[in-house]
């Protein structure tokens, strides 16, 4: 899977380690990536050592314990804790997954935490979104009609209709998928990247929907689209288990079938 990138021109060095309390039975020690750019330092690895007994099952739950109880400097972004908001999203044991949800007991040994990889990162856990969030908004993410709705009432849809955003609507945009492919690894200024591909199919494969040319005109571009190579990483490390590389692979259909 996706391995970190580190920052340009530093090198990560064994940082300090927080022993665990004395007469902890059940330690695990966490090796958390550090990096503070009002330092100036190079980053480091901080090594947590937490007795299990006294810590929720989810790496999360680590966290949690080790801001509020061991280092307060330490910084990762979170919220729901129900896999919902995808904002602690982070790379652990080399897969980028959402801490809310990853069992510890899951890890072998030493449980090793980066931030997402290959983006610019803020702080600590903490990546720099702003540029998935810009693509994001260029695919539209919204209903467009020019026919009005139905005075007091919805735009329906078929059984059949509403079926086809299933595995599309339930993307919470952690962008653990984009940021563990190497297409948008290496082109991600301007392959849209899988998370966002998903999120404009969701919509041009909404019935209700009556911009689906647009939508189409809009990816009609060597790049945006088409810099997918089926690679996979990102149905492999989706945590809520869709299937990115599929959505793009309906989009270039929809293509197919429009110019031929």
């Amino acid at each position: 899977m996706a391995n970190f990138q580190l920052p340009k021109n530093s090198q990560v060095k064994v940082g300090q380690t927080h022993k665990a309390e004395p007469g902890a039975k059940d330690v695990r020690s966490f090796k958390i990536y550090r990096w503070d750019p009002d330092t100036g330092e190079n980053p480091r690895y901080d090594t947590y050592e937490i007795d299990l007994e006294q810590c929720g099952p989810m790496v999360l739950d680590a966290l949690i314990k080790i801001k509020n109880e061991v280092d307060t400097t330490l910084t990762f972004r979170r919220s729901c804790r129900e896999g919902i908001c995808g904002s602690c999203a982070m790379n652990i044991d080399g897969l980028n997954t959402l801490a809310c949800l990853k069992p510890i007991e899951d890890v072998k040994g030493d449980v090793k935490i980066n931030p997402l990889p290959h983006m610019p990162v803020v702080k600590d856990l903490v990546p720099d979104l702003n540029q998935l969030y810009a693509q994001y908004r260029s695919v539209e993410p919204w209903l467009k009609a020019d026919t009005p709705p139905p005075p007091d009432a919805e735009r329906l849809q078929s059984k059949d209709e509403r079926a086809k955003l299933d595995g599309l609507w339930e993307c919470i945009l952690c962008f653990c998928c984009s940021t563990a492919c190497p297409s948008y690894w290496w082109n991600g200024d301007r392959y849209l990247g899988p998370a966002v591909l998903l999120q404009a199919y969701r919509w041009i494969a909404d019935s209700r929907d009556e911009h689906t040319g647009d939508r189409l005109d809009q990816l009609q571009d060597p790049f945006r689209l088409y810099r997918c190579h089926t690679i996979m990483n990102c149905a492999r490390t989706c945590p809520k288990g869709l299937n990115p590389a599929q959505a793009i692979g309906e989009i270039k259909k929809m293509m197919v079938e429009r110019d031929g």
